[in-house]
């Protein structure tokens, strides 16, 4: 990092000391020249994000290579040395969402996906919904028609094509009832006893639920785009939450360990947390180059990986905490299996959220 000029008076700017060094002895400050270029400015910006002294690559390198060691050495108190783990956090979750967000779009993908020709199995298993509504609708002549240019193999079809010979519309039902108006739903609240009529907090969400319907009805795939952005774009919400409760699904299983606090637990999820992002942004960055290759065999890469994250978890969880091997996989099996659980109802909870905001 290149240097300030430095001040040729004594007197410290922002405490008014006398100054006897480059730095006050009283606030710390460097007495230095208070207008600064652009380019110190962006390289102190830079510096103070990954702290470019060494501490950040030499902290990457020992969280990638040595689960565990950082999250031990920290709460021994050995922190100097280590770039701390909440600016590591914010650190690498901003530059994995910004990558994220670049070069992943849902959005492309599903257009592509549903302009892709069917054929064979795939083909005649999606025609297999408009045989059952034909079933129930018999005098459907226009569906008929439909269907025979679908069954005609001589003909392409997509998968656009086959979701238009039922005419589907989107809908969303998070309740055992549908209503296609408010009028309608209002008319059946009419209907009801003053005792079995929904709440207010259950109105508003009827209300919501048939304008989405209302609106989005003849244009499912734009519904469905607009509902994959929606939750790609909470995932760093999600991903946030997830971490104390993640933290606290580590201070029940060791309950008894309690030279552990809740903050130990917390600094372990940080580094587990980070170590998750570099590897799922390596992922997507390979599963990229597969899409850009075509080679089958790089599909099995990614699942390794994705296992390595487990293997990571194991060994971590076996060196913070000094257990035997038997012991940190029963615990490990139990953290895994609540931590996709608990993950699971999260996922649910920013679906619901996510579809109510479309």
């Amino acid at each position: 990092m290149s240097h300030i000029p430095q001040r040729r008076e004594k007197d410290c700017l922002n405490c008014g000391t006398v100054v006897r060094g480059p730095y006050c002895h009283n606030c710390g400050q460097k007495n230095v020249v208070p207008h600064e270029t652009f380019w110190h400015i962006a390289k102190h910006f830079v510096y103070d994000i990954t702290n470019f002294d060494g501490n950040f690559f030499s902290t990457i390198k020992r969280l990638i290579f040595k689960p565990g060691f950082l999250s031990k050495e920290y709460i021994k108190g050995r922190r100097a040395s280590y770039l701390h783990p909440i600016k590591m956090y914010v650190f690498t979750s901003a530059m994995f969402f910004l990558l994220f967000f670049l070069f992943f779009t849902p959005s492309a993908d599903i257009s592509i996906n549903m302009s892709k020709p069917l054929q064979g199995e795939e083909r005649n298993s999606y025609i297999k919904q408009p045989e059952d509504t034909l079933k129930k609708d018999t005098g459907n002549s226009l569906l008929k028609a439909k269907l025979a240019i679908a069954k005609d193999t001589a003909r392409t079809i997509t998968e656009k094509e086959v979701k238009d010979l039922t005419a589907q519309h989107f809908t969303i039902g998070f309740f055992d009832r549908t209503f296609k108006s408010m009028a309608e739903y209002d008319s059946v609240q009419q209907s009801l006893p003053p005792s079995q009529r929904d709440g207010w907090f259950m109105r508003r969400l009827m209300k919501k639920e048939i304008e989405i319907n209302e609106k989005y009805r003849e244009n499912p795939d734009e519904a469905v785009k607009k509902l994959a952005d929606n939750i790609l774009h909470r995932l760093p919400y999600m991903l946030f939450v997830s971490l104390p409760l993640f933290a606290l699904i580590l201070k029940l299983v060791y309950i008894r360990r309690r030279q552990f606090y809740y903050a130990d637990h917390g600094i372990f999820t940080i580094h587990l947390y980070v170590f998750s992002l570099i590897l799922l942004l390596l992922i997507f960055m390979i599963s990229k180059l597969q899409d850009m290759v075509k080679v089958d065999e790089i599909a099995y890469l990614t699942a390794l990986l994705y296992l390595l994250l487990f293997f990571y978890l194991y060994k971590a969880m076996r060196v913070f905490y000094g257990q035997g091997r038997w012991k940190t996989i029963v615990k490990f099996l139990i953290v895994s299996l609540f931590s996709i659980l608990m993950m699971l109802v999260l996922l649910a909870i920013f679906y619901f959220f996510s579809t109510f905001t479309i």
